[in-house]
């Protein structure tokens, strides 16, 4: 019987020619050509503008050269941290951005799961066309149907009289206590079926042979959704809640604008609309830009912690 003795190679690794990359390039030019305008669109609105942030440092005066104004330091960061109304918006901007975020992530998954398990695909198409509908609809006009509905005389304090559940009218947009939970609620309403279309896009991506499996072994529709749908769409679950994560206090603020007014302007200044009121429209274009400027620092500080956060104990991030 003939011995095989199996030679191991103690050869160093072949060294990647430098002109791999070149041929690479070439190889997929056509993919590189049509990235160029992205890549020409991302500099020019989001690298280009990053030259602003200078105003922070300045006592920014319009008509003057850039070496003709006074530089102060970081004297308009003082003021903005020395602000008793700062950290009452930041509060505001984190209670509606983590109210947003819970409501955000667990409703459109649910919805999608639900939706997932409709068998009538004329009846699901018909929902999901419905549900994604509102995200197409400006702020403005949805600002209007809540307004109208919250009323005194709308359709909420209606049902709720009819029901015997209030005795009087409630005006809901002059309490303060319940500014978060409406602006929430309208967020809900507008973004619900629009999220939920990824994570149904995810759904669809896992083999119906998992199902089968399950089914094999006994498992019910819960069960099947527990251990197969919830399990395959973690990875797509986790990337987005990262992102949003990053985008906790970068919430805009033409909801807060458009539904918000005097009776309720402790509950509903945030970060982009205290910029916008005590930055840009007095004039005071340095404090403006240190708002956004902050805002863009916790925004990248809380994108990194969570990355690395979820890289650690569930080995899944975006980098």
């Amino acid at each position: 019987m003939t011995n095989v003795t199996a030679r191991v190679s103690t050869d160093p690794p072949k060294k990647i020619k430098q002109g791999s990359f070149f041929r690479v390039m070439a190889q997929q030019k056509y993919l590189y050509f049509m990235s160029i305008p992205f890549v020409i669109w991302a500099f020019v609105f989001s690298y280009l503008p990053l030259w602003g942030w200078t105003m922070a440092f300045q006592k920014f005066r319009p008509g003057r050269g850039f070496f003709e104004q006074e530089w102060v330091g970081f004297d308009n960061f003082r003021m903005l941290f020395e602000d008793p109304m700062f950290y009452q918006v930041l509060r505001n901007t984190l209670a509606m951005s983590v109210l947003g975020l819970i409501a955000g992530f667990t409703v459109p998954i649910l919805f999608a799961i639900l939706l997932n398990e409709v068998r009538q695909m004329a009846v699901k198409r018909f929902v999901q066309t419905i549900s994604y509908l509102p995200h197409f609809v400006s702020w403005v006009v949805v600002a209007g149907i809540v307004s109208k509905m919250l009323a005194t005389d709308g359709t909420v304090n209606d049902l709720l009289l009819s029901l015997g559940l209030i005795d009087e009218p409630i005006q809901y947009l002059a309490k303060g206590n319940l500014f978060w939970f409406i602006v929430t609620g309208a967020e809900l309403w507008k973004e619900m079926g629009w999220n939920a279309i990824i994570y149904l896009a995810a759904i669809a991506g896992i083999s119906p042979e998992l199902y089968e499996a399950a089914k094999v072994d006994g498992a019910n529709r819960i069960q099947q959704i527990w251990h197969v749908t919830l399990p395959g769409i973690r990875t797509t679950f986790i990337i987005l809640l990262i992102m949003s994560i990053g985008h906790l206090i970068s919430i805009g603020f033409e909801k807060q604008f458009l539904l918000g007014n005097t009776l309720v302007s402790d509950y509903s200044q945030v970060l982009d609309l205290y910029a916008l009121n005590y930055g840009l429209s007095m004039g005071r274009f340095s404090f403006g830009t240190a708002i956004n400027m902050f805002n863009s620092a916790i925004s990248i500080a809380l994108l990194l912690a969570a990355n690395g956060i979820f890289k650690r104990m569930t080995k899944e991030s975006i980098f």
